[in-house]
């Protein structure tokens, strides 16, 4: 079932972190909280159930770098084709996780 109207302002913040993590790479429910100072992973989780089908929602892990329940095969052949460090059928939290800091494109 699609949400009415527009996310809150909370919520807003939330999904244009989602959109800015880069390609390979993931931040925890409890990384974007951090990184926001506010909140904390289940409002974060929250968010993401609710408004997050329109964000890269696959860069947005567990803080043991597992996928969103019910979306493990989606978000492996996500994962794969980015080529986000894995270890298993997990992301590498050492070598994927986003700190939020602008990538070096160069």
């Amino acid at each position: 079932m699609e949400p009415v109207g527009h996310p809150p302002p909370y919520a807003e913040r939330v999904l244009d972190l989602v959109e800015r993590i880069p390609r390979g790479r993931v931040m925890s429910y409890g990384d974007i909280a951090e990184y926001l100072g506010e909140g904390g992973p289940r409002q974060v989780g929250k968010v993401m159930s609710t408004w997050g089908g329109g964000v890269p929602w696959w860069r947005v892990v567990h803080a043991d770098g597992t996928p969103p329940p019910g979306h493990e095969q989606r978000c492996l052949a996500r994962w794969r084709e980015e080529r986000t460090p894995l270890r298993g059928a997990r992301a590498d939290m050492r070598a994927a996780r986003w700190d939020g800091a602008p990538e070096n494109t160069a």
